[in-house]
């Protein structure tokens, strides 16, 4: 009988502390993520990744938990992708990429529960009737602007090179922000743009960078992972990079001057806030230089290397009075 009463006793203490969300009751807060390359692409991907690692190591893993699914650049297997991990019932489910869209347009009404979100982009299909999608848009021009300035004074020959993915998104509107930042200082520079039509085509786009560097480019820069072929070309036949999505400067220390580092927390956090309140969808989140989700992140060795590298080789020398 005694001892009966002490498993009562334990079951009605044990069901409390489930009631109060203690210990191992506890709901961690579910992330499954889609994306259409690597976690260490040096680029879009890897810039989301990540972010997700930053709120890990800040909630703590029992609080927070995220998988991921890599290389979904088939549009299909990330819908199968998409629709599997909401079905296991994760509280986000972030398809990051533009195209994605139509997909999350798709699946997101067969779960109202669930919170989807995408980028880069605006749109939250409210004119679907949809209410559990979330979207996020870097105001991307505004590094691109930053960096054509820099880009511009760098410049010997006030030839450059783009290389882009596909003409939309954020990768387009920070070209058009690094074409509108070199005309800035330099009016008459010459801005050659190529979009090579593929994110992930490494090979493309290392046509691309030799391609602009024939022509005369000394400076390049581009977006999307399959940048860090050109990036290779950069490297390879001294050209200056600047860079996009995260700090690239490991890949070409001596050739990549800055990067725009797209910090996606600015939006996850906020984001995550509202659907622990119940809230699923509905808004846009913004990153820009203000908000903190878009930093420049310069490379002094590429910045002032050369210069360095001319003093010691005699090129250039200091003359002062004495």
């Amino acid at each position: 009988m005694k001892r009966n009463k002490i498993i009562i006793i334990l079951t009605i203490i044990s069901i409390f502390v489930l009631s109060l969300g203690i210990g191992a009751g506890a709901e961690a807060f579910r992330v499954a993520l889609i994306m259409p390359s690597t976690i260490n692409d040096f680029a879009w991907s890897q810039s989301m990744y990540d972010a997700l690692l930053t709120i890990q190591n800040e909630m703590g893993k029992e609080n927070f938990q995220f998988v991921y699914s890599e290389n979904m650049f088939v549009v299909a297997d990330a819908a199968a992708a998409i629709r599997d991990y909401a079905s296991e019932g994760y509280s986000l489910v972030i398809a990051h990429g533009s195209q994605y869209g139509a997909s999350l347009a798709d699946i997101a009404p067969d779960f109202p529960k669930t919170s989807f979100a995408w980028g880069s982009t605006a749109n939250v299909f409210a004119d679907k009737g949809i209410t559990n999608i979330f979207a996020y848009e870097p105001y991307s021009e505004e590094g691109g602007y930053v960096n054509g300035v820099l880009a511009a004074k760098l410049s010997k020959k006030d030839i450059f090179g783009v290389i882009g993915p596909i003409e939309t998104g954020d990768a387009k509107r920070y070209t058009e922000g690094f074409k509108v930042g070199i005309q800035a200082v330099k009016p008459n520079a010459q801005v050659n743009i190529t979009w090579i039509g593929s994110y992930s085509d490494v090979a493309l786009a290392s046509e691309a960078a030799q391609t602009h560097i024939n022509a005369g480019a000394d400076v390049l820069t581009g977006t999307a992972q399959m940048t860090v072929g050109a990036i290779g070309v950069a490297r390879q036949r001294g050209a200056l990079w600047f860079g996009y999505d995260v700090d690239q400067s490991a890949l070409a220390p001596k050739n990549v001057v800055c990067s725009v580092d797209v910090d996606w927390v600015v939006a996850l956090k906020p984001m995550i806030d509202l659907i622990k309140k119940g809230e699923r969808g509905g808004k846009i989140f913004t990153l820009n230089l203000a908000n903190g989700g878009l930093k420049m992140v310069v490379n002094q060795e590429a910045l002032v290397g050369q210069t360095i590298e001319d003093i010691v080789k005699g090129s250039i020398q200091v003359k002062v009075e004495k």
